[in-house]
């Protein structure tokens, strides 16, 4: 399928009603994006919807390939995500405008996932497969330069900026199945552990607040939330279900997390929720009988 058929196959849709009830504040009316599938839809499409809830909009409607990891760019306009087909022909980092159109392919990022627009709006973060490997990139957005930032054995995944732009969280998954938080700095590469080593700590969202926020799968097998500051202190947990509770997304205020939470095996709905950073307030956003996952709240 060409660039431009798939562009065809986005559906427009109408910009989203926001509510402004709810919990007030700044992310009242931001919404969020997020990737869903079902057992009679397989293929990933990607929607957003209010979180003061409603019915999500939906944004694409491909039937052939998958959209998936959403990123919001700073302003709202645009938003960066994976597409990736069964046959390999369409593989890698695309934009479109919201709510739809407007379909661009980030050249060079064949193979990419968990792509992260800067707070500048002008790059793009990146994991990308180096051999057996994944490794942290970033590039303009068009593409160009692409810069490598990581250079392990291990599997460096799910870039995440600081609010400054000088920093970027990620997580580093070893050979032994392990996998913790790490910080690197893009004007000298230097990297510094966040979190404990021989944890199984995943999907780091930095706040504007200055906060941490990732998944942790604990002695029992449940992933939960927790928090924690960029320099490794202050850690503390969220959530507490025994469900399993991953990729959080930070409210532009920082007092808020969406997140998914699911059952013990792809049998099991997941749904979004939203919790406050505290632990207190979990709501239920989405109900439908589906998996909804990797979702970004709009900053």
């Amino acid at each position: 399928m060409t660039a431009a058929a798939l562009a065809m196959s986005v559906a427009v849709a109408a910009p989203l009603t926001l509510s402004t009830a709810g919990e007030a504040g700044a992310a009242a009316d931001h919404p969020i994006v997020f990737a869903r599938y079902t057992a009679a839809a397989p293929i990933e499409d990607l929607y957003a919807i209010s979180p003061s809830g409603g019915t999500p909009v939906k944004l694409t409607n491909t039937s052939t390939v998958s959209d998936v990891m959403p990123s919001w760019s700073p302003d709202g306009k645009r938003v960066a995500f994976v597409r990736y087909g069964s046959g390999g022909a369409i593989d890698g980092i695309w934009t479109m405008k919201t709510p739809g159109g407007g379909l661009k392919a980030v050249p060079g990022t064949k193979g990419a996932s968990d792509p992260a627009w800067s707070p500048d709006g002008k790059r793009i973060a990146y994991a990308k497969p180096v051999g057996t490997q994944r490794e942290i990139y970033v590039a303009d957005i068009d593409g160009t330069p692409a810069t490598r930032l990581t250079h392990t054995a291990a599997d460096d995944l799910h870039p995440s900026w600081s609010p400054d732009g000088k920093y970027l969280a990620f997580n580093r998954a070893d050979a032994a199945g392990h996998s913790r938080v790490m910080r690197i700095q893009l004007s000298t590469l230097t990297q510094t552990a966040v979190t404990a080593a021989g944890s199984h700590d995943w999907t780091p969202d930095w706040s504007h607040s200055n906060h941490i926020a990732f998944s942790r799968v604990d002695p029992t097998g449940f992933a939960h939330l927790y928090v924690v500051r960029p320099d490794g202190t202050g850690l503390h947990r969220i959530t507490n279900a025994r469900l399993n509770d991953k990729n959080p997304s930070w409210s532009p205020d920082g007092r808020r997390l969406v997140f998914t939470r699911g059952g013990t095996d792809d049998a099991d709905p997941e749904h979004l929720f939203l919790v406050r950073a505290d632990g207190t307030g979990l709501t239920q956003l989405t109900k439908t009988d589906s998996h909804d996952l990797e979702a970004d709240w709009r900053p």
